[in-house]
């Protein structure tokens, strides 16, 4: 089962997605925080492939992927790491930037991402119209390649992205980097209401998503939520997989009472 088939499954039950993020290679035993999102009731989880240069990532990401980068991880690390808990049963999707792709090249990127047993991928830097190689080559890989739409994006390259993008599209809620924000940003619910006016694919909202009642507000426009910094705030703080387990569940909640 593909990662959109999985969470066309579960959205059409009338549940609310929820995919939490981690850095991989944060902490030793970081992959016993994939175990915990799972507990939590995750519908799919992503896993940031650390990097040295994270354009769109707030000061929170970057401290984690430094301290990732800091510790030896690497993108065959992580991968080999979430080769050893691939029995999860929810789906992976790793996140990078373009840089790391063409390093080994995509055909060989995607082989590897398949051999892991991650299925979904997100490149945030790669913009639609330069996503032609990476989005046969992933879709070859069994690979779904979702693609990231903002409130800034015009309607006919929002289109074009609906009609591209595998697995789901990534609305981000607001022009900026990723980081906990105090509301819900107002441009969420126009976005997602013209994603949702072309396609009928999962919308994700992701980008400031950090309590209970944010991911309540955010699953009105959205089918579910990403929640990234938030929870690396936690995880950089000390918090364990039971600190995460608790405040995802609490998120879980929160989306069921939709």
């Amino acid at each position: 089962m593909t990662v959109e088939d999985r969470l066309r499954a579960r959205r059409d039950t009338g549940r609310g997605l929820l995919m939490p993020y981690v850095t991989g290679g944060v902490a030793p035993g970081w992959t016993r925080y994939l175990e915990a999102f799972t507990a939590a009731g995750a519908d799919a989880i992503e896993v940031g492939l650390p990097f040295s240069d994270p354009t769109l990532d707030g000061v929170t990401i970057q401290r984690a992927s430094e301290a990732a980068l800091a510790r030896g991880a690497s993108t065959r690390r992580v991968l080999a790491d979430l080769a050893e808990v691939a029995g999860l049963g929810v789906p992976l999707v790793a996140s990078t930037y373009y840089n790391l792709v063409l390093h080994d090249g995509p055909e060989a990127f995607c082989a590897a991402l398949r051999r892991a047993g991650v299925g979904g991928l997100i490149v945030p830097d790669l913009p639609v119209h330069e996503a032609d190689e990476l989005t046969g080559v992933a879709a070859a890989a069994g690979i779904d390649l979702a693609l990231l739409a903002s409130p800034a994006t015009p309607d006919p390259r929002l289109a074009e992205i609906a009609r591209r993008s595998r697995g789901f599209v990534y609305a981000v809620s607001l022009m900026g980097t990723t980081g906990e924000r105090a509301g819900l940003a107002a441009s969420a619910g126009e976005l997602t209401a013209r994603i949702r006016s072309v396609s009928d694919r999962p919308v994700l909202l992701g980008f400031g998503i950090s309590t209970p009642d944010q991911a309540r507000e955010a699953r009105r426009h959205a089918d579910g939520v990403v929640v990234g910094a938030a929870v690396m705030r936690r995880v950089l703080d000390g918090a364990g997989p039971d600190d995460l387990l608790a405040f995802l569940a609490a998120l879980r909640r929160a989306l069921d009472q939709e």
